[in-house]
């Protein structure tokens, strides 16, 4: 590894690295990877875009698998109705990753996924109270929704958890906590496989100078969001507030690419 070119990339992107902590404390701080945030930001910086899909994903990979070990010590993973959820996600994730696309089509998907995103942040309800009943979803429609997120994830290279969650929260599908550790799950399992997607295109490629540097960024942010957890702001205070940076960074998008 050259050092040098590491601390170049320290000098040369301190904003890039200040914005991705924050990110990860926040969102660890809720059960999500930041995906959605780390595309929108890294859409304005210059990077290629099929390098932006690669590091958001693999950002996410860290954010969550530091949050699923805690999970895991909590017990808060429904396994029985996770695995109906992954079973055409991931598959699909990896057959969007591996699609070719250019960058005014990648362009206008992200615009388009960012803008449903911060829609569906906005307007889905508070988060359950731990006393609700719930309600689980189907094989066939848990498979659906699954597959429906993973295969945009892989594509767009985001992890679905800023989709399910909102989307679980509304179906009343279970506690606040256990749909905060099933998104992390999720979104670990999807940005892997869109990443092995990713991976098949020759003009794959990645500056590990500056990824390295965002990885150890999000990692340590992620483990302090996830132990401070929702000291810093509420979950539906994150969702409002990331709802309107995602839907202005949205319109940016769709307004230059369109």
């Amino acid at each position: 590894m050259n050092y040098l070119l590491l601390f170049e990339s320290i000098l040369n992107h301190w904003h890039l690295i200040l914005i991705f902590f924050s990110v990860a404390i926040l969102y660890s701080s809720v059960g999500f990877g930041g995906g959605s945030s780390y595309l929108a930001i890294l859409a304005f910086t210059g990077i290629a875009f099929t390098q932006i899909r690669a590091t958001a994903l693999l950002c996410n990979i860290i954010v969550v698998s530091g949050n699923l070990f805690i999970l895991h010590q909590q017990k808060a993973f429904p396994w029985k109705k996770i695995f109906p959820l992954v079973l055409c996600s991931v598959p699909l994730a990896y057959l969007g990753g591996k699609l070719a696309i250019n960058q005014q089509l990648f362009f206008v998907l992200l615009g388009i996924t960012l803008l449903f995103a911060a829609i569906s942040m906005w307007i889905s309800k508070r988060y359950l109270s731990s006393t609700k009943n719930t309600k689980p979803l189907s094989w066939v429609k848990s498979s659906s929704y699954g597959g429906l997120v993973g295969f945009i994830s892989g594509m767009v290279g985001i992890g679905g958890g800023i989709f399910l969650a909102p989307l679980l929260h509304l179906t009343h599908w279970e506690t606040p906590k256990k749909i905060a550790a099933t998104a992390s799950f999720f979104i670990l399992a999807n940005s892997i496989a869109g990443l092995l997607g990713q991976y098949q295109h020759p003009d794959f490629y990645i500056d590990w100078n500056l990824t390295i540097v965002l990885l150890t960024t999000v990692l340590v942010g992620g483990q302090i969001g996830i132990r401070i957890s929702n000291s810093l702001l509420t979950p539906i205070q994150l969702k409002k507030a990331t709802a309107i940076l995602i839907g202005l960074v949205s319109l940016r998008i769709l307004l230059k690419y369109l």
